[in-house]
């Protein structure tokens, strides 16, 4: 009698320890945790090349991210971008120029997020960036060589939509479009740079 009711204290001890356990687990959002990720893809400076023969304004970008998932439907995120650079190479009869104008930006968005069926979820995207662009250039026109440069930094709004698959609870691929609007400033000129990318997240 003695060792069955042992057993049932303990039988009972166990259970309780469990049922604490699962409300401690319900205490805390599932989807809630840190995350940090890496993405890659093609920045298009939309309107740097305008009239502008011989240039390119495509290069390719990456993205190193980090951030807070509050729960699945919300999180909070901060990144760098570095966004490339466009190429303008310029020649005719009265000289040439080349020329290289770069760009990179740190952000801070929050992130809206919609789950679908089988891991998918929506998601979109919008807060601030701090960017810098940076042109330079020489060349010569009629004999005359030359030397440009110049330097901005501004703060202004970014915003973008994706789509992530989540292939386990803690691995994601995402891909998404992202525009950084009204980069530059006087010196280098404005120009709104959008960004389509692939990437991969991990929540720990």
């Amino acid at each position: 009698m003695w060792i069955r009711k042992t057993s049932l204290a303990a039988l009972l001890a166990a259970a309780g320890m469990a049922m604490s356990s699962a409300s401690m687990a319900q205490s805390r959002p599932a989807d809630a945790g840190w995350y940090v990720g890496l993405s890659v893809g093609q920045s298009q400076a939309a309107d740097t090349c305008e009239g502008i023969p011989g240039c390119d304004d495509k290069d390719t970008a990456f993205k190193i991210f980090g951030g807070y998932q509050v729960n699945r439907n919300f999180a909070i995120e901060g990144g760098y971008t570095d966004l490339g650079k466009v190429t303008i190479n310029v020649s005719g009869p009265g000289g040439n120029l080349n020329a290289n104008i770069k760009a990179n930006a740190w952000e801070v968005v929050g992130v809206g997020m919609l789950p679908l069926a089988d891991r998918f979820s929506l998601f979109g995207k919008i807060g601030l960036y701090r960017g810098e662009v940076e042109g330079t250039g020489s060349g010569v026109v009629l004999g005359t060589p030359i030397s440009l440069s110049g330097k901005d930094t501004n703060t202004d709004l970014t915003f973008g939509v994706g789509l992530k698959f989540d292939i386990t609870n803690n691995f994601a691929l995402r891909g998404e479009w992202q525009r950084y609007s009204s980069m530059g400033g006087s010196d280098v000129g404005e120009s709104d740079v959008d960004v389509l990318s692939v990437g991969v997240a991990f929540k720990f």
